[in-house]
């Protein structure tokens, strides 16, 4: 990652209210702390939200990371359209490359990221949660990259990594038509990986999470990054990939501990190491 703090204007600050971090053992939960504005981004949280992977990153006893809207109302609407009407128009293009740099923070971060989309999830906030490696909807959350019905396009990562995640097809009817979809309908495309029944999102979301965090970090890791990239290239460069983050574990005492546990008949104690 680069230097965020270099990423923004002088003027912008880095305001912790804004978005929320909290540690339970080995997982990290960060919240958009803006319900008021159904958590939509503004200047001052791109650059919170930034700052904090960047500090996340380089923290390997994190060994999951979940994302998330304050209430139960929305997950993010995407930018925050008050402070665009008055942006001064040489200010735009900084802004733009922020909420593009963002997600690609998120993609590129070493732990798994699940998204939590309690409610809505529009323009941006779709963008947000196609960043992250898995994502969980509450029954009511609602999903659309309306931005074609505000003349313009997606342009922090939906015209690319949807289409990845759904096939071309499904992503223009999507982003061509500005519709709004429903959690079941994701589900059913395979934007989303499960859907939580009313008042279970947390505890769906803290499962797949927990199942996560138990498994072999460095395998985690090594796994994500085999998939991420090499999936998109052709068979055999990926699996060039897929061997070489083999070969990141094969080294370490968390396989050992693996293989002593199996022969014990007792759980694995992974140290990330």
């Amino acid at each position: 990652m680069s230097d965020v703090a270099a990423e923004f204007p002088a003027d912008i600050p880095d305001q912790p209210e804004l978005v929320s971090q909290r540690r339970e053992g080995a997982i990290v939960h960060l919240r958009l702390e803006r319900p008021e504005v159904m958590n939509c981004l503004s200047f001052p949280t791109l650059r919170r939200f930034r700052t904090l992977l960047e500090e996340l990153a380089g923290d390997l006893s994190i060994r999951c990371i979940t994302i998330t809207g304050a209430g139960e109302k929305a997950f993010c609407a995407g930018a925050d359209l008050k402070e665009r009407r008055s942006m001064p128009t040489e200010r735009v293009p900084d802004f733009v490359k922020n909420i593009r740099g963002l997600m690609d923070d998120v993609e590129a971060m070493p732990q798994p990221t699940v998204a939590a989309v309690n409610g809505f999830a529009f323009g941006g906030g779709t963008e947000l949660l196609l960043a992250c490696d898995l994502r969980v909807a509450a029954a009511h959350a609602q999903f659309g990259l309306t931005e074609t019905s505000l003349a313009i396009i997606p342009g922090a990562g939906g015209t690319q990594r949807l289409p990845r995640l759904v096939g071309k097809s499904r992503a223009k009817d999507l982003i061509l038509t500005g519709r709004r979809i429903s959690a079941q309908e994701a589900a059913d495309m395979g934007l989303v990986n499960r859907v939580a029944a009313e008042g279970e999102l947390e505890a769906c979301v803290a499962e797949v999470a927990a199942q996560i965090a138990g498994n072999g970090p460095v395998a985690v890791r090594a796994a994500k990054e085999a998939i991420d990239r090499g999936s998109e290239l052709p068979m055999a460069q990926g699996l060039e990939i897929e061997a070489r983050c083999y070969d990141k574990v094969l080294p370490t005492s968390d396989r050992l501990e693996a293989l002593a546990a199996f022969a014990e008949k007792r759980k694995p104690v992974f140290e990330g190491r």
